[in-house]
C-alpha cells in the first residue's frame, strides 16, 4: 500500500476510532443517567406510597366499580407472581407487602410484582431506609422495582417502572451513534483520501526527479520546491543539493579538462628532450647536460602539478582538525624554508599591535600549505630579487590581514580579479614554470576559514597578494582586553 493508501486508512481508523469512544461514553452516561432518573423516582414514589399518596402511572381497574379482585387473587399467595386480570402492565406498578411477606394491592389491584427473600427481609426491617433495587419481569414486560421498608416491622412498599422507555431510548440512541460512527469514518476517509494527495503530491513529483536524477544521471532537472512546510523544505534541501552536485561536477570537468592541458606542457618537452638522448652521441657534452637539466626541470614541474592536482581532487585539508596557531610563528617557518630553497631574502614583519604573535584558531598545515603558496609565488615572479619578499601579518579590530609583498613585475589590472582562478596564468608570465593552482589553493584554504583573499598593485612596483581572516577567529585569551 502507497503513503496516501496508509494515510487515508490511517484517518478512517482514527475517524473509527474516535466515534467509537464518544458514542460509547455517551451510550454509557445516557444508560447511567436514565438509571438514576429511574431510581430516583422510584424512591419518591415509593416514599409517597407509604404516606398513602399513589404513584403516577398505575395502570386504570377494569375489574368492576368495587374494586374488588378477581377469586385469584393473588394476595394470599406467598409469592404474588399472577398476573393481574386486565390492568395491563402499565408504567407503574405498586403493591404492599406486610411484614410475613404477604404481597396485596393498591387501591384495589391486583398483586403483580414477584416477592423474594430479600424483598421479606426489608419488609421485616425496624427502619424505614431499608431498601432494595432489583429488575423483574411481569408478562413480557421488564421493570425495576424498589422494595422499600416502612420501619418498625411494618411491612414495606413496592413500586416497580417501566423499563420499556429507557431501552427503546438507549435502542434509538445505539442506532443513532452508529449511524454518525458510520458516517464520520467515511467522512474522514473522503477527508484522509483527499489530504493524502494533497500532502503526497508533491513527494510523488520529488520522487520522480529523483528517479529520472538516478536514470539519466542528469542534474540540471526541475525540482518542485514550492511550500514552507516540511516537504517544500525536503524540495528546496533537494534542489540545492542537486545544484551543488552539478557544480561540483562542473568543476571536476573543468579540472579534468585543465589539468590535460597543462599537463600536455611538460609532457611535451619531456617527449622532445627524450628524443634529443636519443641521439646524444650527436650533442656536445654542454648540450647534453642542457637536455638533462632541462628533463629534471620538467619532471619537477610534473610533480608539482600532480601533487596540487592530487590535493585539489581530494580535498583532505577539512579533515584536519582546527586548533590554535600562531601566524607569526608559522609565517616565520614559511620563510626560512622557502629561503632555503631558494636563496632568497623573505622577511616577516608583524604589525599587531606590539604583539609578538597572532593566535587564531584554524587548521595550521592547511594555513601553512596556503602561507608556503603564497611565498613561493612572489619568489617565482620576483625573477629579479633585487629586494626581499615581505610577509606582513596586521591584528587589526575585526580582523587579521596576511600580505605577501614582492618588486617582481606586478599583476595587469584585468587579471587582479582572476589571479585566484584554476590553471589561470597572464600571459606576461606564460613562460615562467608554475602549473596555475597554488593560488587557487590558497582561496579554498581562505575560504575554508571564513575569510578573503585579494591581490593588489604594490607602490613602487610589484604585487601584493594575500588575505584576511575574520575576528572569530581569534584564539579567546590571547590578547588583552
Amino acid at each position: 500500500m502507497n503513503l496516501a493508501g496508509r494515510l487515508t486508512l490511517g484517518f478512517a481508523t482514527v475517524g473509527v476510532a474516535v466515534s467509537a469512544a464518544i458514542g460509547g461514553l455517551s451510550f454509557v452516561a445516557t444508560d447511567r443517567s436514565l438509571d438514576t432518573e429511574t431510581r430516583d423516582r422510584l424512591m419518591d414514589a415509593t416514599a409517597n406510597l407509604a404516606h398513602g399518596v399513589l404513584p403516577e402511572g398505575l395502570p386504570a381497574r377494569t375489574d368492576g366499580p368495587d374494586g374488588d379482585a378477581d377469586a385469584d387473587d393473588p394476595s394470599a399467595s406467598p409469592t404474588g407472581t399472577v398476573p393481574g386480570h386486565g390492568y395491563g402492565s402499565g408504567l407503574v406498578l405498586a403493591q404492599l407487602l406486610s411484614a410475613n411477606g404477604t404481597a396485596s394491592g393498591v387501591d384495589g389491584l391486583p398483586v403483580r410484582l414477584p416477592v423474594d427473600d430479600d424483598d421479606r427481609a426489608v419488609a421485616r426491617a425496624s427502619v424505614d431506609h431499608d431498601l432494595h433495587f432489583r429488575e423483574v419481569t411481569v408478562g413480557d414486560d421488564h421493570f425495576l422495582m424498589l422494595t422499600r421498608s416502612r420501619g418498625h416491622g411494618a411491612g414495606a412498599v413496592q413500586v416497580a417502572r417501566n423499563l420499556s422507555d429507557s431501552r427503546a431510548v438507549l435502542t434509538r440512541l445505539a442506532g443513532s451513534l452508529l449511524t454518525i460512527a458510520l458516517v464520520v469514518s467515511v467522512a474522514a476517509a473522503v477527508a484522509g483520501f483527499f489530504l493524502a494527495r494533497a500532502l503526497t503530491r508533491r513527494l510523488v513529483q520529488l520522487t520522480g526527479v529523483a528517479e529520472r536524477v538516478s536514470a539519466t544521471g542528469r542534474l540540471d532537472v526541475d525540482v518542485p520546491a514550492d511550500g514552507a512546510d516540511e516537504v517544500g523544505r525536503l524540495g528546496a534541501a533537494f534542489d540545492a543539493m542537486l545544484a551543488r552536485l552539478a557544480r561540483s561536477k562542473d568543476d571536476q570537468q573543468r579540472l579534468v579538462q585543465n589539468a590535460g592541458h597543462e599537463l600536455r606542457t611538460p609532457l611535451t618537452s619531456i617527449r622532445t628532450n627524450v628524443s634529443l638522448l636519443r641521439r646524444a652521441d650527436e650533442l656536445s657534452a654542454d648540450e647534453r647536460g642542457a637536455v638533462i637539466d632541462d628533463l629534471a626541470g620538467e619532471a619537477r614541474e610534473l610533480t608539482g602539478l600532480i601533487d596540487e592536482l592530487v590535493e585539489l581532487a581530494t580535498d583532505r585539508r577539512a579533515d584536519e582538525p582546527e586548533q590554535p596557531l600562531d601566524l607569526v610563528a608559522t609565517a616565520d617557518r614559511v620563510a626560512a624554508r622557502a629561503g632555503r630553497r631558494s636563496g632568497r631574502e623573505v622577511h616577516v614583519s608583524p604589525t599587531a599591535g606590539g604583539a609578538d604573535a597572532v593566535v587564531v584558531r584554524g587548521r595550521p598545515q592547511a594555513l601553512e600549505r596556503a602561507l608556503t603558496n603564497l611565498v613561493d609565488n612572489a619568489i617565482k615572479f620576483d625573477r629579479a630579487g633585487t629586494a626581499p619578499v615581505e610577509v606582513v601579518i596586521t591584528r587589526r579590530a575585526r580582523d587579521v590581514r596576511v600580505e605577501v609583498r614582492d618588486r617582481g613585475p606586478g599583476i595587469a589590472t584585468e587579471d587582479l580579479d582572476r589571479v585566484f582562478d584554476r590553471f589561470h596564468r597572464a600571459t606576461s608570465v606564460r613562460s615562467l614554470p608554475g602549473s596555475g593552482l597554488g593560488l587557487s589553493i590558497v582561496q579554498e584554504v581562505v575560504a575554508g576559514h571564513d575569510g578573503a583573499v585579494f591581490a593588489t598593485h604594490r607602490d613602487g612596483g610589484g604585487a601584493v597578494i594575500g588575505f584576511t581572516l575574520p575576528g572569530s577567529r581569534f584564539q579567546p585569551g590571547s590578547y588583552p582586553g
